[in-house]
């Protein structure tokens, strides 16, 4: 009489294939998860980076002198919302500005948005991000408080390609 199963070398050998297999796919589960989340970060750094720099181009300024169409005509405005090169004094200005005429300045215009909120750094999951003045060195850690240049995350953690996330 024959009978059908597997014997223990087989159930061995089997056990020692998905084993190995298993041992391959978690490392690159865990690779493609740290790629999403670098992908996910430079799409924030992109979108902060174009409001910041479509605000400048706006309320563009060179300390008294007024240059960008916004800020000739919102003089008052421009004044309040930039720092003395024309970048936003916060992230909070990109959120929204009163656009107030000068003659009629009890009632806003308009509002102009450059961001719907500001977005959460995938790295640390928290929207707190490192701010950099106009004037600072690339390599400074701390925010001169006059206006927003840049962004950075706060994370100290290394990329897949070795630098820092600071970095880019």
């Amino acid at each position: 009489m024959k009978q059908s199963g597997l014997t223990l070398l087989e159930l061995l050998i089997a056990m020692t294939v998905l084993m190995i297999l298993g041992s391959v796919a978690m490392p690159l589960s865990k690779v493609s998860s740290t790629r999403m989340k670098e992908l996910q970060f430079r799409q924030q750094l992109r979108t902060v980076r174009v409001a910041i720099d479509t605000f400048k181009q706006e309320w563009n300024r060179d300390g008294d002198t007024l240059l960008g169409p916004l800020c000739t005509k919102y003089k008052s405005t421009c004044r309040e919302v930039t720092g003395l090169a024309g970048y936003p004094r916060s992230l909070n200005m990109l959120l929204g500005v009163s656009l107030q005429v000068e003659k009629e300045a009890a009632r806003p215009e308009a509002i102009r948005r450059y961001l719907r909120r500001i977005p959460l750094d995938p790295l640390t999951g928290r929207s707190d991000w490192q701010l950099r003045c106009y004037q600072d060195p690339p390599t400074t850690m701390s925010w001169c408080g006059k206006d927003v240049y840049d962004v950075l995350t706060t994370s100290q953690d290394m990329a897949l390609d070795g630098t820092r996330y600071r970095e880019w």
